[in-house]
C-alpha cells in the first residue's frame, strides 16, 4: 500500500517517540505507531503540538487509522491491537484505561484508552522542544505512576469472603459485583453453612488479562463426578451444598443471557456424570434486568434478584428449590 509523504513522515516520527520512551521493538512497529497517532489525535498534515487526549474505544482508533493514514485494519484485528499494543502502552503508563470511569468492567463495550498528561506534554514539545528531557523525567516517575495506578485499581476491587475466611478480590464491574452478591447474599440465605464455593470466575482476572479463572476447586469437582472443562463451559459460580448434596450452577446476568433452554441442555450434558443433584439458578442484579430476560429462562430453574435478596422465583417444576 502506498502512503503519502506526510503519512509516512508522521509514522516514522511516532516510532521515534515510542523508541525514546523505551518501548520494546514489538511496540515500536507500524501498528503501534499508528495507534499512538490515533491516541494523540494527530493527523498527517498537523503539527504534534495540536495533540489531545480523547477517550477512544478500540474501534474508534481503527477508524482514525483508516480514515487518516490509509491503513485498513479488519474487525478481527481489534484483539491484536488491544493485546499487542494497548496493553503494553498501559503497562508502560503511556495510556490510561477508562479515565472517565475506573469502575467499568474490562469486558465492557465502552472501554476506552487515552494518553496521560505526561505523554501529552512530551508530544506537544516534539520535535523541536525539550521533549527528550521530558521523556527522561517521565521515566524517573514511571514507578510512582505505576504504583498509583495499582492503588487506584485495588481501591475499587470487590472483596469476596470465602467460607474458610479467606478473602479474594475481583476486578471492578457490575458483573463481578453480582458475583459478590451471590456469595454474600444468595448463598447465606438459600444454602447456608453447608455451602462450599467450588468455582467463581472474574471478568478480568485482576485486570492482567489472564482469562476468566479466579477460584477453582478442581479436585472437589472431580470427586462429585464433574470432569475438567474449559471455563467458558462452567457457569459463573458453582457452589456445593454439602448437607443436601446439591450442586448449585449459578449464572450471573448483567449482559449475557440466563439459564435458557439451550444453556440448560449444555449444562446437563457437561454435568451428566455428576453424582449429586443439580440446581440451576439465574441471578440478576435488579428487576429491570430480569424483565429483559424473563422470556428466555428455562423451566425447572430458579431465579434470584440481588436487590430483593430474600425471595426467589421458581419457574414451574414439581417443587420449590432443589434438583428436578
Amino acid at each position: 500500500m502506498e502512503f503519502t509523504g506526510q503519512q509516512q513522515a508522521k509514522l516514522e516520527q511516532a516510532k521515534e517517540i515510542l523508541k525514546n520512551l523505551g518501548l520494546p521493538p514489538a511496540q515500536c512497529n507500524d501498528r503501534s505507531a499508528w495507534v499512538f497517532l490515533a491516541l494523540a489525535n494527530v493527523k498527517p498534515d498537523e503539527r504534534w503540538e495540536v495533540a489531545t487526549a480523547p477517550l477512544l474505544p478500540t474501534y474508534v482508533i481503527m477508524d482514525f487509522i483508516r480514515n487518516h493514514y490509509g491503513k485498513d485494519y479488519k474487525p478481527n484485528s481489534r484483539e491484536t491491537i488491544r493485546k499487542q499494543t494497548l496493553h503494553q502502552f498501559e503497562q508502560a503508563r503511556i495510556i490510561d484505561r477508562n479515565r472517565d470511569d475506573p469502575l467499568r468492567a474490562t469486558n465492557s463495550k465502552d472501554n476506552n484508552y487515552s494518553l496521560n498528561e505526561s505523554i501529552i506534554e512530551i508530544v506537544k514539545n516534539y520535535p523541536n522542544g525539550n521533549w527528550k528531557q521530558k521523556i527522561q523525567k517521565f521515566k524517573q516517575v514511571v514507578p510512582e505512576l505505576q504504583a498509583l495506578y495499582e492503588r487506584t485499581l485495588q481501591k475499587y476491587q470487590i472483596p469476596i469472603t470465602l467460607p474458610d475466611g479467606d478473602v479474594i478480590k475481583l476486578s471492578p464491574g457490575k458483573h463481578n459485583q453480582l458475583h459478590a452478591d451471590i456469595i454474600h447474599d444468595f448463598c447465606s440465605r438459600f444454602i447456608g453453612e453447608g455451602g462450599r464455593l467450588l468455582y467463581i470466575g472474574d471478568t478480568a482476572s485482576s485486570r492482567k488479562e489472564g482469562g476468566k479463572l479466579m477460584y477453582l476447586e478442581s479436585d472437589h469437582l472431580d470427586s462429585l463426578g464433574v470432569p475438567p472443562m474449559s471455563h467458558d463451559k462452567l457457569p459463573d459460580v458453582v457452589v456445593y451444598d454439602e448437607k443436601r448434596k446439591w450442586l448449585f450452577l449459578i449464572e450471573a446476568v448483567t449482559s449475557h443471557g440466563p439459564v435458557s433452554p439451550k444453556r440448560w441442555i449444555e449444562l446437563e450434558q457437561a454435568f451428566k456424570d455428576c453424582k449429586v443433584g443439580l440446581v440451576y439458578v439465574t441471578a440478576f442484579p435488579d428487576r429491570a434486568e430480569f424483565r429483559k430476560n424473563a422470556a428466555d429462562i428455562a423451566w425447572e430453574t430458579e431465579v434470584w434478584i440481588a436487590d430483593n435478596p430474600d425471595h426467589m422465583i421458581h419457574f414451574n417444576g414439581d417443587r420449590f428449590l432443589g434438583p428436578h
